[in-house]
């Protein structure tokens, strides 16, 4: 874990990057219509960054203050031998990871005795033939056994929900029963404008998450909570359950100024901002034997060139960005 000598990563605008976001690879079991085309190209492997290169990487992050990496990808446990990396860069710093769950039945355990210490669960509904339209090729069923697994072995687990109006927004209630029940956590997550996509428009099934705040609050009371994580998410509390509900909203209440995050993706590239390109290759240096300090350098230098935030616009109607999320690593 870093130390109080431990050199600062901070941006122009005084922003401390605690939090790196790790992708392992940009391969998904499933196809959500938010994430991914249906028919996706994906990586050669030669291009991907290996578990040994992610762990050094990793490494050099601890020693520039980072005290938090989220595994992500694509779908993270589809790459092989994670609880070997999880093992690695908890050396250094706190491991999380965000999953769509269907694996977990068979990893949340090897997960646990590696040093993963908390995981998010993407879950858009519980009914299975709206899970399966929105996933494309997703069982509900084995998304619930991960669940259930991964609270086995100890795992405070949260659910992670991306609201589509008149898509999936009658879930909304029927979820945060479910996590209450389970004693789980929920963030529900304004769709993010990554990708061209032509399955839905992304203008129409916009739900602020005031809105969903609204709903919420009609049926269960909501209170304050000062409880925080190193991501994005703003939290309330459900009255008289342990389940905490959590707020991503990039456009309706954009959370720039806080920010204290960049993430790396499958094939070694910083990326400063969800919502910018900015950013440099590292997998070169990592393959032309540069030292770490060499690296941490470059990172550093990277670094300030962050831009102080995104512009989301739901009204254009060309992508911003043209990465899609699988490509940006969750």
């Amino acid at each position: 874990m870093s130390n109080p000598h431990t050199p600062a990563l901070i941006d122009p605008f005084a922003r401390r990057i605690r939090y790196v976001r790790l992708s392992v690879t940009d391969r998904c079991d499933f196809r959500c219509v938010y994430c991914m085309a249906e028919n996706m190209t994906f990586l050669p492997r030669d291009r991907l960054m290996t578990l040994e290169e992610i762990a050094r990487l990793g490494r050099v992050f601890a020693g520039l203050g980072v005290q938090t990496f989220r595994l992500t990808g694509g779908e993270p446990l589809v790459r092989r031998n994670l609880p070997w990396l999880v093992e690695q860069l908890s050396q250094h710093s706190d491991v999380v990871m965000t999953s769509n769950g269907a694996r977990l039945q068979q990893l949340a355990a090897p997960l646990k005795a590696a040093g993963l210490s908390r995981i998010n669960i993407s879950l858009d509904s519980l009914d299975a033939q709206q899970f399966r339209d929105i996933t494309r090729t997703g069982d509900l069923a084995d998304v619930l056994r991960g669940i259930e697994a991964a609270q086995q072995v100890g795992f405070r687990v949260k659910l992670n929900v991306v609201v589509m109006k008149g898509r999936n927004d009658s879930q909304i209630l029927p979820i945060v029963a479910f996590a209450a029940q389970r004693g789980l956590d929920v963030s529900f997550i304004e769709e993010m404008p990554l990708g061209q996509i032509t399955e839905h428009s992304r203008l129409l099934s916009f739900m602020p998450s005031a809105e969903i705040a609204q709903l919420i609050a009609q049926q269960y009371g909501l209170e304050p909570t000062d409880y925080q994580t190193q991501g994005p998410s703003r939290y309330v509390q459900l009255a008289d359950h342990a389940t905490r509900i959590g707020f991503i909203s990039p456009h309706s209440h954009n959370f720039c100024g806080d920010c204290n995050r960049v993430r790396v993706t499958s094939e070694g590239r910083l990326l400063l901002c969800l919502g910018n390109e900015q950013g440099i290759d590292l997998l070169p240096l990592l393959r032309d034997q540069a030292s770490d300090a060499e690296i941490a350098a470059q990172i550093q230098t990277a670094v300030q060139q962050k831009p102080e935030r995104h512009q989301f616009d739901l009204t254009q109607q060309e992508p911003q960005i043209v990465r899609f999320m699988n490509m940006t690593g969750g």
